[in-house]
């Protein structure tokens, strides 16, 4: 009787042993020697728009706190290719080192063509705390008719379309792509709402326009953008040396000037999360 009580014993505090181990060890399987890493959050998202329709994400609140969120569109075509290999850079490292050596959190929507034009600064983007990267279709083709004379996505392969563009983020490295999805020359209708609404993105637009696509002068660019800003602002521009050679110059201006101004910068989802948090109040 002795021996089977402190058998019961025995097994009740093992038991109890595991839970408590199973409970410290969260996220990820621990790999011999390394604990388990902690799961990720989920990214915040807002919830869907009318009748269902995707939701759209323009700017961030107006009266909570000085941010602005810098967007950079990293724009590629399916039929660049021979671009690229003649040796037209449609990448920007400059641009990537000005907001790190300021230490300036951004957000970047990659087209799936360009992580795989360049897979090793996807992935160092992607797995750098200081930026997100989210889906901008994989070639860059539009969601609509008549969208600045880009070729148009058939409604049909819509969600292919975005699905493809999100596999090829990750087989670059991209481990964590934020679920936000910015429509080629942000061009939308209901018909492209409705199509994406079941894969849970949230659409991302903007209220500043830089103007730095083509541009030839930097300090146009940089007076746009400051012109434009407002609490809660999101500024659209490009991270691709070929369409938009003034852009890493126009940051060095802008970011300077906004924090004189009391801004603060934040990636798309701090902004998301907070209107998320505050009942999606403008």
């Amino acid at each position: 009787m002795i021996t089977s009580a402190r058998r019961r014993a025995a097994l009740c505090a093992l038991g109890a042993l595991t839970t408590v181990l199973a409970g410290c060890s969260s996220g990820d399987p621990a790999t011999p020697g390394r604990p388990g890493r902690p799961a990720a959050s989920a990214p915040p998202t807002l919830a869907p728009g009318p009748a269902g329709l995707t939701p759209v994400f323009a700017h961030g609140s107006r009266t909570e706190g000085r941010t602005v969120a810098l967007t950079f569109d990293a724009d590629m075509t399916a039929n660049q290719g021979a671009r690229a290999a003649a040796g037209e850079r449609f990448d920007h490292p400059e641009l990537v080192a000005t907001l790190r050596r300021l230490k300036v959190p951004a957000t970047f929507f990659m087209t799936g063509r360009w992580a795989e034009e360049y897979p090793d600064q996807a992935k160092a983007i992607g797995r750098d705390p200081l930026f997100e990267v989210a889906n901008h279709s994989y070639s860059h083709h539009a969601f609509t008719r008549d969208c600045y004379g880009l070729p148009t996505v058939p409604p049909e392969r819509m969600r292919a379309d975005v699905d493809r563009a999100f596999d090829a983020l990750r087989k670059a490295g991209v481990e964590r792509p934020m679920p936000y999805f910015r429509f080629p020359g942000g061009c939308y209708d209901e018909r492209s709402l409705r199509t994406l609404a079941p894969g849970g993105v949230t659409a991302v637009q903007w209220d500043v326009v830089s103007g730095d696509a083509f541009a030839t002068d930097a300090d146009a660019v940089a007076r746009q953008v400051l012109d434009g800003v407002r609490p809660g602002s999101v500024v659209v521009m490009h991270c691709t040396r070929s369409a938009a050679p003034t852009t890493e110059r126009a940051l060095r201006t802008i970011i300077p000037k906004l924090r004189e101004r009391g801004f603060r910068f934040v990636k798309v989802s701090e902004q998301i999360g907070s209107k998320r948090a505050s009942g999606a109040r403008s």
